[in-house]
């Protein structure tokens, strides 16, 4: 029998559906939980992995497609429709979602990103300071802002569809984050981060890592040599291995 149960939950709000998966121990006590952000058109499949060796150890893990944010979704939203920002209103409505269910503890919520979804993570950790136990960051996709508004400098520059590795992004993507500065909405979470990034990252820079580790009252980056934007599956459990020990040192 296993440990833990492996569950599929849809989370309304704003009139749009998330597909979400839930990993939750098989416990009658509350128990931490970590929700997983995936990056840009990732799915949830993307942390079972680190979501299956927390759940064996007792904290809880959810996994979700932001909505439009992959052409694999099975999430709502067109990928033309998906920002930031409406992964944002994703994360959180997840976040106020699992803290009230019976066996998990709201005073342990912490949240994992990777790539754009730490991005996502970053912002939404900002905002709910008190909610969010520990941020965990997967190189995580903070220059998006400001690569995309040097690309399309005005609003007059931007067009109706982007096509980027095979994904439509709407107008909307870009006039959103139009004159938006990251590093102004991030730094003031002031819990445990931990930052994980390659030296060989040719998608984000480790420049981004080391700036978001100084942005942080109490933030530390652990620097993966040899590895790329997606590690090898060493570096990953790696990855997921160093989450539940963050996650046990912060409970």
């Amino acid at each position: 029998m296993s440990s833990y149960q492996k569950e599929i939950v849809k989370i309304k709000h704003q009139g749009r559906e998330i597909h979400s998966v839930s990993y939750m121990p098989n416990s009658n006590e509350k128990c931490p939980v970590v929700i997983f952000s995936h990056g840009f058109n990732g799915t949830n499949v993307d942390f079972a992995m680190n979501s299956e060796l927390l759940a064996e150890n007792n904290v809880g893990a959810i996994c979700f497609d932001f909505c439009g944010g992959s052409v694999h979704s099975k999430s709502d939203l067109k990928t033309s429709e998906m920002t930031i920002f409406t992964e944002k209103e994703d994360l959180s409505a997840v976040v106020e979602t699992i803290k009230t269910w019976e066996n998990v503890d709201p005073d342990n919520i912490f949240l994992f990103g990777g790539s754009m979804g730490g991005l996502v993570s970053a912002l939404v950790a900002d905002e709910k300071v008190e909610g969010i136990k520990g941020l965990l960051l997967l190189f995580p996709a903070l220059g998006i802002a400001e690569e995309w508004n040097r690309r399309y400098p005005t609003l007059e520059t931007i067009p109706d569809i982007h096509e980027l590795w095979g994904v439509r992004l709407g107008r909307v993507f870009f006039e959103s984050i139009h004159g938006y500065n990251v590093f102004d909405h991030i730094g003031k979470f002031n819990k445990n981060v931990l930052i994980f990034h390659g030296d060989q990252d040719e998608i984000v820079a480790l420049d981004y890592g080391n700036k978001a580790e100084k942005v942080y009252p109490h933030a530390k980056i652990e620097v993966f040599p040899g590895e790329g934007h997606g590690f090898s599956e060493t570096g990953n459990r790696r990855v997921a291995e160093m989450t539940y020990e963050f996650v046990k040192a912060n409970s």
